[in-house]
């Protein structure tokens, strides 16, 4: 038996031998197809976390725009209101009138009939100044007015007085109309514009704390997963992308747009208005197609490019740039009087020749730079432009529309809409609406109120309606992800970390859609499947958003 069993092995032994380097050979090749199949997904894993955690970063970074907004807004809101107070205008013109009967009494047999364009206000327009004062939610008592204890000498010379008298009267009708109007559209163009400001701020300075993750995790200086939360304040050795002292210096240059820049957007939409609406007289009854007609010539003269800019080849978005950050002379400027810069540092530096400025260090100035860029572009226009739709869009068709003209709301609809329903409908309200006329302080009296819910609202409808609008997260998701690769070489730091990083084995960092930290890729927005992919040769801003409304 045993002999048998030895001499069938040495007849077959070659088949034999064949056999068990085929079966270990196919072993051989199971564990090696089984191995890459477990590399291939390990990395997909590894991609789809960073993608998760890009995605959840970018939307935290949403969030804290909103929230920063909404805390910001009242700064300006004050100022604004403080400055135009419409309430004290509308509470002259009350007490005038009351003036107005008593001289007219004494007046009447020595004083010709007076024309119709100096007579006194109608019951209409009377109810027109009280809601003024009812709906803005401000009480006599708390405007100082000047006493009218001098009007009783209009015994001696009751005709001058009267003709003074209604001279005033109709300048603060002008004012009225000037103040009220001007008031509404700065704030709707204030807070679009602090909208696109922090947007643009935070998303910055959200990218540069992304980077930092990534790379201190590519060099295994830090913990294995990209952290969501920025503990810029709890690092004391200030790495790339954590400098606490560089962000709130940079972040504190929203000052002035909300102390400074507020001031010279009043002043040109004041101008545009009276352009505009100065022709106009309380008396005068508008529809809504006209007083929206008039609307767009304001902004037409505040947005439109004149003819000298194009030839010149300003950038669309330069207009916008003196209102939200201040010239390079100022900068130190803003930092004193936002409480950043103590006195104390401020005349060492001034006293040290070697010494240079705060606003030169690399960090901020480099941020400062792009924050300029991303302004001018015209993408930044754009977006803004479409804010501007929806915040006025707001303003009048949910509020003068129902109120002032009793027509039933008209929601706002982002232009382009493909609910052409919903957009047939709020064309036919206006287009209905355009056939009812009412008294201008009927529409003043609506501007007066909506003045305070534009600036202290809670919730803040205008705020919601323009994050409603889908390219300001787009524009958002092109911040966040462009100049990835400016930012590495720009900075000696990170860029020999990415060099260092180069070397290491790369399935234990979970770089977005690529081996290298060049190429940072796929940001989702508005929650959608659509994603903006960064390419190493294509990180520039202006190359990201031309993909990114091609994909619309």
């Amino acid at each position: 038996m045993i002999s048998a069993t030895r001499q069938w092995f040495r007849r077959n032994r070659t088949p034999i031998a064949i056999g068990v380097g085929v079966i270990g050979a196919g072993y051989l090749a199971t564990q090696y197809v089984l191995n890459k199949i477990n590399d291939a997904r390990e990395r997909m894993s590894s991609d789809r976390i960073a993608k998760e955690n890009l995605r959840r970063r970018f939307e935290q970074n949403q969030e804290d725009c909103t929230f920063t907004v909404l805390a910001l807004l009242p700064t300006a809101t004050t100022n604004i209101l403080e400055d135009m107070n419409t309430e004290k205008i509308s509470l002259e013109i009350q007490q005038m009138k009351g003036n107005a009967k008593s001289l007219r009494s004494s007046a009447e047999s020595s004083a010709a009939a007076p024309s119709i364009a100096d007579t006194t206000l109608t019951e209409e327009e009377g109810k027109s100044i009280a809601s003024l004062q009812s709906e803005s939610g401000v009480h006599a008592s708390q405007v100082a007015l000047p006493s009218p204890s001098n009007a009783g000498e209009g015994s001696q010379d009751g005709g001058q007085v009267a003709q003074r008298s209604r001279k005033t009267k109709r300048q603060l009708w002008d004012d009225l109309i000037i103040s009220s109007i001007t008031r509404a559209f700065t704030l709707i163009y204030t807070l679009a514009l602090l909208t696109m400001l922090t947007r643009v701020q935070l998303n910055l300075l959200g990218r540069r704390s992304y980077l930092s993750s990534v790379v201190a995790l590519a060099t295994g200086t830090t913990q294995s997963t990209i952290s969501l939360e920025n503990n810029d304040d709890d690092n004391p050795d200030h790495a790339y992308g954590s400098d606490f002292e560089t962000n709130r210096k940079y972040l504190t240059f929203s000052w002035w747009l909300l102390n400074r820049g507020w001031v010279e957007i009043m002043e040109h939409v004041e101008t545009a208005v009276r352009d505009v609406f100065g022709h106009l007289s309380p008396r005068d009854l508008l529809s809504f197609d006209t007083f929206w007609q008039l609307t767009l010539e304001v902004r037409r003269k505040m947005e439109g490019r004149s003819e000298e800019e194009i030839a010149n080849g300003i950038r669309p978005g330069a207009k916008w740039l003196p209102f939200l950050l201040p010239p390079t002379k100022m900068e130190d400027y803003v930092l004193r009087e936002s409480g950043v810069l103590c006195e104390s540092a401020t005349v060492a530096t001034q006293n040290d020749a070697s010494s240079v400025s705060s606003s030169s260090e690399p960090t901020l100035r480099r941020l400062l730079d792009e924050t300029s860029d991303l302004i001018e572009s015209p993408a930044f226009a754009h977006v803004l432009s479409l804010l501007l739709d929806a915040g006025f869009s707001t303003l009048l068709h949910k509020k003068v529309l129902p109120v002032a003209f009793d027509m039933p709301a008209s929601p706002f609809i982002t232009p382009p809409s493909k609910d052409m329903v919903r957009l047939v409908g709020q064309q036919a309200a206006a287009s209905a609406a355009g056939s009812k006329v009412v008294l201008l302080p009927k529409i003043l009296s609506v501007l007066t109120r909506q003045a305070h819910a534009i600036g202290n609202g809670m919730p803040n409808e205008y705020l919601q309606d323009m994050e409603q609008v889908r390219d300001l997260e787009a524009f958002a998701a092109v911040v966040y992800s462009s100049n990835w690769e400016n930012e590495i070489s720009d900075t000696e730091g990170l860029a020999a970390a990415v060099r260092g990083a180069e070397g290491m084995t790369r399935g234990n960092a979970p770089m977005p859609e690529g081996s290298t930290v060049g190429r940072f890729s796929q940001v989702s927005t508005m929650g959608e499947e659509s994603m903006v992919v960064v390419e190493p040769t294509q990180s520039s801003f202006e190359s990201i958003w031309e993909r990114a409304t091609e994909g619309k």
